[in-house]
């Protein structure tokens, strides 16, 4: 899944963006040929800050497209612009494909959307858009955290519902219809994490100040939860594509739960940030200081690969199938060669 915070293999290895398409490389997004190399990879830097600087960057589980954002206000209302670029024509499509915050980016790389920003009468909605058939129509109000299926088909996010100021999952199909996989009893934060087929959505909920990660089946319709047990208190992290693994943390430890099996595997003291499209492989910041900033671990050997040993972030849905790619964001200097303009920068660790 595409998801929030950002953000699915089962079918999500596709096409990417159209390199037919038309674009302009303007200073606000161009590509960076820069490189580092070395025995874990390359690092590719993919946005040049001019201004603010650029992240919260996702990348499809192909590793052709990367979708991220401006950190600057966009003009017209007051969020930020999206940006995707495509690795394999080193372009950048611009103009910014929507304007707002935590974008997503289906799996074919053929669909963005994001929380788009209150304008006139309305409140917060979710923009969506595709290369094909621009602006698509999401019929939601005070909605937010998207996360799309594979092929863009389906797009589940959070609803805030009023008067009572509670939360709602909702699932809408872009062939027609919606449909609501949860009722939440608090206004916090969802986290929709959809799968590359549509069928799975995890999600979190915050009951009598306890957060629960619950993992809804729409085939079925069943819900399973909480996942951390009764005795725990857990947030999400990201539901992988395939729709096996669910990372979650709690306390100071990560874990990556088995849906087949109902087990999970323990990470400790490391924040978990993100799972390839096969869960197989998860990308963790290590708790404290000193040490590398991002880590991407193989779950089947235990072996781990330095992503960056500079200060660093990433988003859910920032690492390709295979662990091959993993898209991050840093200000620091020196990542890559004639990187000095102190801005937020998204890149791209390429391992061999």
């Amino acid at each position: 899944m595409r998801g929030f915070r950002h953000r699915s293999t089962a079918g999500r290895v596709g096409a990417a963006l159209s390199a037919t398409v038309m674009v302009c490389a303007t200073a606000a997004a161009v590509a960076q040929t820069a490189t580092a190399g070395g025995a874990g990879g390359s690092v590719e830097r993919i946005s040049v800050a001019t201004d603010e600087g650029y992240g919260a960057a996702s990348i499809t589980p192909d590793g052709r497209s990367i979708v991220f954002k401006s950190l600057k206000n966009g003009p017209s209302q007051g969020g930020n612009a999206v940006y995707v670029h495509d690795r394999q024509t080193g372009q950048t499509r611009t103009p910014p494909v929507v304007e707002g915050w935590t974008p997503a980016i289906s799996g074919d790389g053929k669909q963005v959307a994001a929380n788009a920003p209150a304008q006139g009468m309305s409140s917060e909605r979710i923009q969506q858009h595709s290369p094909d058939l621009g602006l698509l129509p999401v019929s939601c109000s005070r909605c937010n955290q998207p996360s799309l299926s594979a092929d863009g088909r389906y797009l589940a996010y959070g609803v805030l519902r009023y008067p009572q100021l509670a939360r709602s999952v909702v699932v809408a199909d872009r062939n027609g219809g919606s449909e609501t996989v949860a009722v939440l009893g608090s206004g916090a934060p969802a986290r929709p994490s959809i799968s590359g087929d549509g069928r799975y959505v995890a999600y979190q909920d915050l009951a009598y100040q306890t957060e629960g990660v619950y993992l809804r089946d729409r085939t079925t319709a069943t819900t399973s939860g909480p996942l951390e047990g009764p005795s725990k208190s857990a947030s999400l992290v990201q539901l992988s594509d395939d729709g096996r693994k669910v990372v979650y943390l709690s306390g100071s430890d990560t874990y990556v739960h088995d849906v087949g099996s109902g087990t999970a595997q323990l990470v400790p003291d490391v924040k978990g940030v993100a799972i390839d499209p096969t869960g197989r492989y998860l990308l963790y910041a290590p708790n404290g200081t000193g040490g590398p900033s991002l880590v991407l671990r193989d779950l089947q050997t235990g072996a781990d690969e330095t992503v960056t040993d500079q200060p660093a972030t990433a988003e859910v849905d920032s690492v390709s199938a295979g662990g091959r790619d993993v898209v991050f964001q840093s200000a620091a200097d020196g990542i890559v060669p004639g990187d000095a303009n102190g801005k937020p920068d998204v890149f791209v660790h390429r391992f061999f």
